[in-house]
């Protein structure tokens, strides 16, 4: 099943690292969105159908952290899981996102391989 995905990066390259990233890791894509900080993130998302989001968390205007936050906060948006993906790395951070409602945390540089294991995790439809 495609997926329609948010990437959330103020990096432009980031972004796109990140799109064939998705491409190498054979991700099926039905729409692919792009915001630069947490602020655009939640217009797109208030917008658009988004099955799942990919966020950087230093970002000018809204970080992560507060995406993360909002997202958590609104009945609409909660249930769409969140994979951090950036280049710090220190436990209590991840902790932190963790606990405020990110589904993952992905170190930069990161490979297709984990991508395409965390997408097939986040995605799953639960059996029972």
């Amino acid at each position: 099943m495609p997926y329609n995905i948010l990437v959330v990066d103020d990096s432009k390259i980031i972004r796109a690292v990140i799109k064939k990233t998705l491409g190498l890791a054979e991700v099926e894509i039905n729409e692919l969105y792009e915001a630069a900080n947490g602020k655009e993130a939640l217009a797109i998302l208030r917008e658009h159908q988004v099955d799942l989001v990919f966020s950087d968390i230093h970002m000018p205007e809204m970080n992560g952290m507060e995406l993360i936050e909002r997202m958590a906060a609104d009945g609409a948006l909660r249930e769409i899981p969140v994979i951090v993906v950036s280049s710090e790395g220190s436990k209590e951070r991840v902790d932190q996102l963790m606990k405020k409602g990110a589904r993952a945390y992905i170190r930069k540089p990161f490979t297709p391989e984990l991508v395409r294991d965390l997408v097939q995790d986040m995605m799953e439809v639960p059996h029972g």
